[in-house]
């Protein structure tokens, strides 16, 4: 079994993400399950076989959650030493060197990455560029849509 790096809050995340599917989502769709039964015959009623195929995804995302915290290695970055290197979990402050824009990233583990809130994934491109280099550093990294070129301007454990 491989552990899966994540940072604490998205375990936290995670953990109430299970805890919505078991005891909110889990009982409505008992419910309409035996809403639809009470319809009559099975064969041709779209409800209840809506409402399995509904169950049928639920349980997988319990069973995935349940795995993903079973792998997980938590790592909580505020109880580290700040010497400005970018790591795992740290929040890197950048300057698109190709147009000035300034940009943040949250370096994160796989099932909490969510580009529009500037969460990416360790092992993107922009991830694996970022990672092991230090504040001040220039940093080039090969993207999908081509060379962008950055400074890395802060580095914060938060």
């Amino acid at each position: 079994m491989t552990k899966e790096p994540i940072t604490s809050n998205g375990l936290k995340k995670l953990k109430e993400e299970l805890i919505f599917l078991k005891e909110k989502k889990r009982p409505e769709i008992v419910s309409a399950i035996a809403e639809a039964r009470s319809h009559g015959d099975l064969k041709e009623n779209a409800e209840y076989h809506a409402a399995k195929e509904e169950q049928s995804h639920n349980e997988g995302r319990i069973t995935e959650i349940n795995d993903i915290i079973a792998r997980a290695n938590v790592i909580d970055v505020t109880k580290l030493n700040n010497d400005g290197k970018v790591i795992f979990g740290s929040t890197v402050f950048l300057e698109n060197l190709d147009n000035g824009e300034n940009i943040s990233y949250k370096i994160v583990g796989k099932d909490e990455a969510d580009l529009k809130q500037k969460l990416i994934y360790f092992q993107s491109p922009i991830g694996k560029g970022l990672i092991g280099k230090n504040k001040k550093d220039l940093v080039e990294i090969n993207t999908p849509a081509g060379v962008k070129n950055f400074e890395i301007k802060d580095v914060k454990y938060i």
